[in-house]
């Protein structure tokens, strides 16, 4: 409603140029088997967990005020992002600082899981492009084309570590 009264409120040279953009979540659209195809913005949604399901529905809610009120809703589903800064409770992050301290690395299940991982700044030039670009009221999905099994990450980023650790006692896979 706040962003529906402040686009209405604008002059109308800078109404026009107004746009919502709301950023989701390929998570949306479930889970990827290693053979299944990229998501994209056809797949339909099929979210797994609360997360998931709580975006998938703010997905549809932003679409809603658009196909309602004429609000310029942009809508993107990006894959997973990694670079600085990012949230240390997230895998690549807790990958490095369990490996960095000689600590087991929690990996979910068996780590079969395939994600699709986007570096942060290509996300945020693919945000600006959308923004600048985009059809309003269309979906954008963004990824990296860069998808792997949760397992081969964790092992490619244990074998940098160890080839960056110059300590044998800290070894993070086996010889």
């Amino acid at each position: 409603m706040a962003a529906r009264a402040y686009w209405q409120d604008l002059p109308a040279e800078r109404r026009t140029r107004f746009r919502f953009l709301h950023v989701s979540t390929d998570e949306v659209f479930g889970s990827l088997q290693p053979s299944d195809p990229r998501f994209c913005e056809s797949t339909p949604y099929d979210p797994h967990s609360p997360y998931s399901a709580s975006k998938a529905a703010a997905d549809h809610l932003a679409r809603a005020w658009h196909h309602t009120y004429g609000l310029p809703v942009l809508v993107t589903n990006c894959s997973n992002n990694y670079g600085p800064y990012q949230f240390p409770e997230k895998l690549i992050p807790v990958v490095i600082l369990k490996a960095l301290r000689g600590e087991p690395i929690p990996v979910y299940g068996r780590g079969e899981n395939v994600r699709d991982w986007l570096y942060v700044e290509d996300h945020a030039d693919a945000l600006t492009a959308v923004l600048e670009r985009g059809k309003i009221g269309e979906t954008y999905a963004i990824g990296g084309n860069n998808e792997q099994r949760n397992i081969d990450l964790v092992r490619a980023l244990c074998r940098l570590m160890d080839e960056l650790n110059p300590e044998p006692r800290v070894r993070n896979t086996k010889s």
